[in-house]
């Protein structure tokens, strides 16, 4: 007899990590599996960064200075100590403790790079209080991407997008609190063209309008150093994923030191950008008190907005730190949900 054979499509690295999350079903709510996957997606990249700028310093002859800071910051590589990398979370990854492990190893990379203050999950890990053998399955998964494999195709990102646009499909409703879809950012960034200057977004989520913004300099051969990136995020995990998601692509924003209301506690009051691009949370209720923000400067000459809809007043905003206020210099997007 003739034997039948079916060639079956090969998973992707997204569905194979997608599988795996879904494995946590019963000790993680679906709606944690972000914060899970894509911190150690995080704790894998800058690992394998590290090892490859470690290798790179041997390989020069000064294996003396492989432990030594300056030679990987150089690189815009963060130093990552013993404890802190990924082999060391391999090798431990099937011991009771492993969460108590990649708890310590995040909160060691965020104290030992400023730059990743607020960043990264803070004992996040043990409080989930995950099962071992799924959590050891999914540490598996993860270890088998090479996030350095092929750097024009930004694996790590392309992860990264396909995990965030996937948890706000399963999460309905509350999806645009950290995402925007791809399509809709990517026409924003096309019709601004953000070339040189500064661009800011209030309501910055994931940090979406970053991530395609510097896309569209690339890919029109622009230089993605004539261009300063500031942004602002209420939610505190969300936050943290944006500061990821920028870390992991060697984006350097400036999102204020914590997260936070831009209405209530605006951390760039003096900044004026050449382009403000946003999708913050249209027809939001009650976002301030009868005497609060009356005087904000950002609605001097204007109506005080009312209370019962924020709308107006994050135009209002835009405008105020818009550099030539509504000029051809500067243009201000916003998408509707």
């Amino acid at each position: 007899m003739a034997k039948t054979i079916i060639n079956k499509k090969e998973k992707s690295i997204e569905e194979s990590l997608w599988d795996s999350a879904n494995k946590l079903r019963g000790t993680v709510e679906s709606s944690e599996y972000k914060h899970v996957v894509l911190g150690l997606i995080f704790l894998k990249f800058v690992s394998d960064k590290f090892e490859e700028r470690k290798k790179e310093i041997i390989a020069e002859g000064k294996e003396k200075y492989v432990d030594m800071v300056e030679f990987y910051t150089m690189k815009n590589v963060f130093f990552l100590a013993p404890e802190s990398r990924w082999s060391y979370i391999i090798e431990n990854a099937k011991q009771d403790d492993i969460a108590i492990k990649i708890d310590t190893a995040l909160f060691t990379v965020e104290k030992n790079n400023p730059s990743l203050k607020g960043a990264l999950p803070d004992n996040y890990f043990s409080r989930l209080n995950m099962d071992v053998s799924k959590l050891a399955s999914l540490l598996d998964t993860i270890n088998n991407i090479d996030t350095l494999k092929d750097k024009q195709q930004d694996i790590v990102g392309r992860v990264y997008e396909y995990f965030l646009s996937k948890f706000a499909l399963a999460e309905g409703k509350g999806k645009g609190e950290f995402y925007t879809p791809k399509s809709i950012v990517n026409l924003i960034a096309e019709m601004i063209e953000p070339y040189k200057g500064t661009i800011y977004d209030p309501a910055c989520g994931s940090g979406g309008m970053f991530v395609q913004s510097m896309k569209f300099i690339e890919s029109h051969q622009g230089n993605t150093k004539d261009i300063s990136i500031y942004g602002q995020e209420y939610t505190s995990t969300t936050y943290k994923l944006a500061k990821m998601n920028l870390a992991i692509r060697g984006i350097n924003a400036n999102l204020g030191d914590v997260p936070a209301d831009t209405f209530a506690k605006d951390q760039h009051p003096d900044l004026k950008a050449d382009f403000i691009m946003a999708n913050p949370p249209f027809n939001q209720k009650d976002w301030r008190a009868d005497n609060e923000l009356t005087d904000d400067p950002r609605w001097r000459g204007y109506d005080v907005p009312p209370k019962s809809n924020a709308n107006y007043g994050w135009i209002l905003n835009k405008m105020f730190c818009c550099r030539w206020l509504l000029g051809a210099g500067c243009w201000l997007l916003a998408s509707s949900r």
